[in-house]
């Protein structure tokens, strides 16, 4: 009985201390587990700044090149006349659309919540519509197919992860996302060669894509400095350092000229 007893104690004592750290894992464990909730920077709504402007082209418009599509029947017959590339669109007064305008620095150190919408990319006619599309990183984008036809979308990406994907008439949307920022993205069909569009990922929401009128506009921006930046696939960037105080507006304009 006397040897009996010290092994009884060692025993229980050898229990008592696995339950106890068994206790002390499971609260660690817990802990590694729990997820961090991210912090974002708000803009404070009543010293929210602007700024606007145009985007313009001088002189004679290059021409668009002719798109073929007659070895594609699907294509070629959802059209009635002659289609363009649309690479340098230029409307009344000498506005450029699908430029890229963006605030390119100024924003360092803030990081911004992710959209929870999407951003939309058809293919209708066998063409990328928009031509320019932009998103934040980690947002979504919905890549559909409107036409009668199978098409394979391929970003092309420098620093993101490339992928190229099948999408048959009438298959769901085409969900992806960007998790780095990205300008000028280009994406391709590797069906039908003349499908091009660009993908510009940026870190924050201040960014725009202008239209037939030229026009963007850059709102709810925090008081400071930044460098803002035009981007056009065939011509060369542009910068233009602007300041801004708390609720105010300004306009900077963009020109690019023929030749």
């Amino acid at each position: 009985m006397s040897l009996r007893k010290p092994v009884y104690f060692m025993l229980t004592a050898l229990l008592t201390l696995t339950l106890g750290c068994g206790g002390g894992d499971k609260a660690a464990s817990t802990e590694e587990q729990a997820v961090e909730t991210e912090s974002y920077f708000e803009v404070d709504p009543a010293t929210a700044a602007t700024v606007a402007g145009t985007v313009t082209f001088e002189g004679d418009a290059p021409r668009n090149p002719r798109i073929n599509m007659s070895a594609e029947p699907d294509c070629n017959g959802l059209h009635t006349g002659a289609v363009r590339a649309e690479v340098v669109l230029v409307g009344e007064g000498g506005a450029l659309g699908n430029t890229f305008v963006w605030v390119k620095s100024g924003l360092e150190g803030k990081k911004f919540e992710t959209p929870s919408g999407s951003v939309a990319l058809n293919q209708k006619g066998c063409i990328y519509n928009p031509h320019v599309v932009a998103l934040q990183t980690r947002q979504k984008l919905a890549v559909s197919n409107s036409d009668p036809t199978t098409h394979n979308v391929h970003p092309l990406p420098r620093v993101n992860r490339e992928w190229n994907k099948s999408q048959t008439a009438n298959a769901p949307a085409i969900e992806r996302s960007f998790s780095r920022q990205e300008i000028m993205m280009p994406v391709k069909c590797n069906i039908h060669p003349w499908m091009r569009s660009y993908i510009n990922v940026v870190g924050h929401p201040f960014f725009a894509v202008t239209g037939t009128d030229g026009s963007f506009e850059l709102k709810g921006l925090p008081p400071g400095t930044y460098t803002i930046e035009a981007v056009h696939e065939r011509f060369k960037s542009q910068e233009i350092s602007v300041t801004i105080g708390a609720s105010e507006s300004k306009k900077i304009d963009f020109s690019y000229k023929a030749g």
